[in-house]
């Protein structure tokens, strides 16, 4: 049995991972795709991280992933079905049918891209649809894309795409950005960047590529043509595997102060699966610390 399994190998888990190896813990790191880092490996740059302005997300992930492997983490390739609790003892169910205990468990699952939930959508991913800008971009140099979202990671994908592509169009379905005022600037000082503002799309068509979109605005419905959807309206916690605990949420983010404490003694939630204000790296990584440190008072006790 270990003392602690860590759920989750983005930002926040990794931080809990090397504060564990310190305190000479006998865990383990358990990640769905097996490498780890979350989605800051998708940021192309990231300014506002202290100390490392400019660094790229990948960069940044590889670095933490690199110290706490150092350290001793490992890092196994699982995925967490459930997790049930019986006294003080935790077991996870795997993917690969195996079974974990641990003493208590910290939870950093993340999150993943909302969707637009509209026709094509589904059917066109990987062929023009994506939630990546990073990741699929350079498929569309030099073509005509277009960027849903008006929040932090939108204008991040947008000023990217602005850099390899010919024309982006970011849409919006409100009045205004969500994003950070330093982002929003440089992206309209941009030629090749145009904002439309109060408008959704309804449809993605195509056949078997992405070629254009529906889109209602104040003057109805119109037809846009475009080689790409980048989605970024947002994220939801990737929670699936608490879903058979008494685990207190909101909006399907697990409910816990600074100090990471779920109602669930022994459970502890860090990262973007928490219920917070602010979702940012240096935020996943004071979680992930905040987290550690609960977990070992938890240990004393028990």
């Amino acid at each position: 049995m270990y003392d602690l399994v860590i759920i989750g190998a983005g930002f926040a888990g990794l931080t809990s991972a090397i504060y564990a190896s310190r305190a000479g813990l006998d865990f383990t790191v358990l990640e769905q795709d097996g490498f780890g880092g979350g989605q800051i490996t998708s940021a192309f740059e990231i300014e506002n991280y202290p100390g490392l302005p400019g660094v790229s997300g990948a960069d940044l992930a590889e670095n933490v992933r690199k110290q706490a492997v150092e350290l001793g983490a490992k890092i196994e390739l699982s995925i967490a079905i459930s997790i049930e609790k019986c006294d003080n003892e935790f077991i996870i169910h795997t993917h690969s049918g195996d079974e974990i205990k641990s003493r208590c468990v910290i939870v950093s699952t993340g999150a993943v891209p909302r969707k637009l939930n509209i026709p094509g959508e589904k059917e066109l991913v990987g062929r023009g649809v994506s939630y990546c800008a990073l990741c699929d971009g350079a498929f569309f140099t030099d073509k005509d894309v277009i960027v849903a979202g008006g929040g932090d990671t939108a204008v991040e994908d947008a000023l990217y795409l602005a850099s390899i592509c010919k024309n982006v169009t970011l849409m919006l379905r409100g009045t205004a950005f969500r994003a950070a005022k330093s982002g929003v600037d440089k992206l309209l000082t941009l030629r090749n960047v145009s904002v439309l503002y109060g408008t959704n799309i309804i449809k993605i068509a195509g056949d078997k590529t992405v070629s254009s979109v529906c889109i209602r605005d104040k003057n109805g419905e119109r037809s846009f043509n475009t080689s790409a959807v980048f989605i970024a309206v947002g994220t939801a916690p990737a929670t699936d595997c608490l879903l058979n605990l008494p685990l207190e949420s909101e909006n399907g983010y697990a409910v816990a102060n600074e100090d990471c404490k779920t109602n669930i003694d022994g459970l502890f939630v860090a990262g973007d699966v928490r219920k917070k204000p602010l979702r940012q790296v240096v935020t996943a990584a004071a979680d992930g610390a905040n987290a550690l440190y609960s977990a070992i008072e938890y240990l004393k006790d028990i």
